[in-house]
């Protein structure tokens, strides 16, 4: 619009005010202005800031942290409905296998009570970690938008996406936990329910943070759910409950002590029943059998322990790395 009424008036006046205006003083004034500006003085330096953040590295953990609590109690189809799948499981797996942890009459007993720790890591297993892949997937989206910006870097995110994850979990293991423990019937000591709770607590960890990693490692959630599926059959193949370390052959038990599910049934089994001394009806003793066909040793429990805590350490590790390194944006 400027430049028609521009042109119309220069027509009927027959002035070039383009001309005009490179004849003035003020033309002449502005040149000199813009290049005394666009000299810099001498001693000056370049304009630079000491850190590539605005804020310090605690700071953007904590305004990441913030952000993800925000973001995890506006989801309740995310958070109230994975409680609500703990509770039904729960309730199934405790009246499907109610008393069987007092069962002690032959080794059948000893494999209902393995299997209904076995079924349970799987169900609450995979339902936690395919549930966390569609949110993290939304998560990252925003994330790249935020670190273009130069909000906060990809730890601090990152730490905040797992660190949001553990109290959900907490609760979540805690209901689960004294549900089926108290329905089944394990001995009712603090040392047995601390373990039922820790390896519980640690395994539905690593599952939620393995999710986690799948999504940070593919360019969308399908592939990752693709992806990660794989992995479940083949940690469910080598989790010592379908075919025992002792029977797998020797080439292929590598992979068992890879399965982060051999591990946890290690440990649930090994915590209820490898200090029992009582004895089945055909005379051998239950820590006995336990040792001899599983190849579980109580005294192997506290490395057991480590190993698993060492599985959500890494998953978490390998999320937040893949986090850093991979940026599957397309524009």
């Amino acid at each position: 619009m400027l430049e028609v009424t521009s042109a119309t008036q220069e027509q009927m006046t027959g002035i070039n005010f383009s001309q005009v205006y490179k004849n003035s003083e003020l033309y002449r004034r502005n040149k000199n202005l813009i290049k005394e500006l666009s000299t810099p003085p001498e001693g000056s330096s370049d304009l630079s800031f000491p850190t590539q953040y605005s804020q310090t590295f605690l700071t953007q953990c904590f305004a990441c942290l913030w952000k993800q609590s925000l973001s995890y109690w506006r989801n309740p189809p995310y958070t109230a409905v994975k409680y609500f799948y703990t509770t039904v499981i729960a309730l199934l797996f405790g009246t499907m296998f109610w008393g069987i942890g007092k069962k002690r009459h032959n080794q059948q007993d000893l494999f209902n009570a393995m299997g209904s720790m076995y079924s349970s890591v799987l169900f609450m297993g995979v339902q936690n970690s395919a549930s966390v892949q569609p949110v993290v997937a939304v998560e990252r989206t925003v994330f790249y938008r935020e670190r273009a910006a130069h909000m906060y870097s990809p730890l601090p995110y990152a730490l905040g996406q797992v660190a949001i994850e553990l109290p959900y979990i907490f609760v979540q293991s805690l209901i689960y936990g004294v549900l089926v423990y108290a329905m089944i019937g394990f001995e009712w000591t603090a040392v047995k329910f601390f373990w039922y709770l820790f390896f519980m607590y640690f395994t539905l960890a690593y599952f939620t943070f393995y999710g986690m990693m799948s999504v940070g490692l593919t360019p969308n959630y399908n592939v990752a759910s693709v992806a990660s599926t794989a992995f479940y059959a083949l940690w469910n193949l080598f989790s010592g409950f379908i075919t025992p370390r002792t029977r797998i052959p020797i080439w292929w038990r590598w992979y068992y002590w890879l399965s982060p599910i051999a591990w946890t049934l290690n440990g649930l089994v090994t915590s209820q029943f490898g200090d029992v001394t009582e004895k089945f009806d055909n005379g051998v003793r239950v820590s006995d059998f336990v040792e001899s066909y599983f190849g579980y040793h109580h005294d192997f429990l506290w490395v057991v322990a480590v190993v698993v805590v060492s599985f959500a350490l890494l998953f978490a590790f390998l999320f937040g790395l893949s986090i850093k390194l991979f940026n599957f944006q397309k524009r």
